[in-house]
């Protein structure tokens, strides 16, 4: 059944699809009258819906009853060094499959990318596309690109914040998580193609960031994101 998101101020009596939502399924999917989709709002809730009408520009429904999926936990903020290339748009579209509750893009002293004023917009797009295909009612939060230094300042309320890290001495990935049961949110933070430089590893530590290894072996920046959000999920199923 297709899937498209309505948000959360159409969920009236008369609710209705425009924009590229209407299009796609007007026009790629050539959907009719009659026939049943799936909506959901971003937020964990969703219904079936039947079609009563199509054009290019609208689509009306008349929404089932409505139903609300959980997010699973721990909730997980993925702060990422933005990758070279198209990198981050895959990272943001596997995290999203993986059930990341937020992504902060990063820019670090050795990120190499420059992200653009419609980077994060492009991004929020991929995510919500990432959505429809892999049946995630939550739309992950995607923030505006900030640098290292202005984002490790704010306050962050996770339970457990941790970086992934070439650093001395770092902690056993998987005791670290194993030390915390009941987990009910984490924040990873990932860094860029030659990892963070010492002094921005120093100021996560001040930040209460726990270096943690994963293994011997050294990943590429997308690999290491996604072994790190498995890793968690794999925890806590």
């Amino acid at each position: 059944m297709p899937r498209s998101y309505l948000p959360p101020a159409a969920w009236t009596e008369t609710p209705f699809l425009e924009g590229d939502e209407a299009k796609h399924l007007a026009q790629v999917l050539r959907i009719q009258p009659d026939q049943w989709i799936t909506v959901f709002d971003g937020l964990g809730n969703f219904a079936e819906a039947k079609v009563l009408s199509v054009t290019k520009q609208r689509i009306d429904l008349m929404l089932d009853l409505a139903e609300s999926k959980e997010t699973p936990l721990p909730q997980i903020t993925l702060a990422q060094a933005i990758p070279k290339g198209k990198n981050m748009d895959w990272i943001v579209q596997k995290s999203v499959e993986l059930g990341v509750s937020r992504i902060q893009p990063l820019v670090t002293r050795h990120t190499i990318a420059t992200p653009g004023d419609q980077k994060a917009e492009k991004w929020r797009r991929t995510a919500l596309e990432a959505c429809k295909q892999c049946a995630q009612f939550t739309i992950p939060v995607i923030e505006d690109p900030l640098s290292l230094g202005e984002w490790i300042t704010k306050p962050d309320p996770s339970e457990l914040k941790l970086i992934a890290s070439l650093a001395e001495n770092p902690q056993s990935f998987h005791e670290t998580l194993a030390a915390h049961p009941e987990l009910g949110s984490v924040t990873i933070l990932i860094g860029p193609e030659g990892d963070f430089s010492p002094e921005e590893t120093e100021a996560a530590r001040a930040a209460w960031f726990t270096p943690v290894t994963l293994g011997d072996l050294v990943l590429r920046v997308e690999t290491a994101t996604i072994f790190c959000l498995s890793a968690v999920r794999f925890q806590y199923l």
